[in-house]
């Protein structure tokens, strides 16, 4: 069952603010997937999110490498985030091939977490529950940002 967690407009100058509420939702899930069109500005979105966490590693596009791997500690402890862009994905059967889906099994059981551009290339692989993250251009500068549970 589908469930509205949080629907929220904002532009870059105000990122920061919708980060913390963001993070109080998301950070229950260990599969969060961002969906929206080129340009969106999903990968920018993960960046400051990495931010607020105090990643220790660059954070960059996966866009070719299919996963980056970042760390941060939380509430004392290591823990992972596996960045993925599945864009270029041409198949399901491509991504198990590349290792998603063993990737997003053990986020899951360490209670790791897997941040997914792009989910819609390969929905049968995204383990529940997970948190759907549409965010749309309103214009220029603003988006809009809805957050589902499924």
């Amino acid at each position: 069952m589908e469930q509205t967690l949080l629907e929220r407009r904002y532009s870059l100058k105000d990122i920061d603010e919708v980060l913390q509420d963001f993070w109080n939702i998301a950070g229950n899930y260990s599969t969060i997937a961002f969906s929206g069109d080129m340009g969106a500005g999903k990968t920018t979105f993960i960046s400051r999110l990495c931010e607020l966490l105090a990643v220790e590693d660059t954070v960059s596009s996966p866009t070719f490498s299919l996963i980056n791997e970042y760390h941060f500690s939380k509430g004392g402890n290591s823990a992972v985030i596996y960045h993925m862009d599945w864009y270029r994905l041409k198949s399901e059967e491509e991504a198990v091939s590349a290792g998603i889906e063993d990737c997003l099994l053990q986020a899951t059981r360490k209670k790791d977490y897997c941040f997914i551009e792009w989910p819609e290339k390969a929905m049968n692989l995204l383990t529940t529950p997970y948190l759907w993250v549409s965010i749309e251009n309103l214009s220029e500068t603003e988006r809009r940002m809805t957050l589902r549970s499924r």
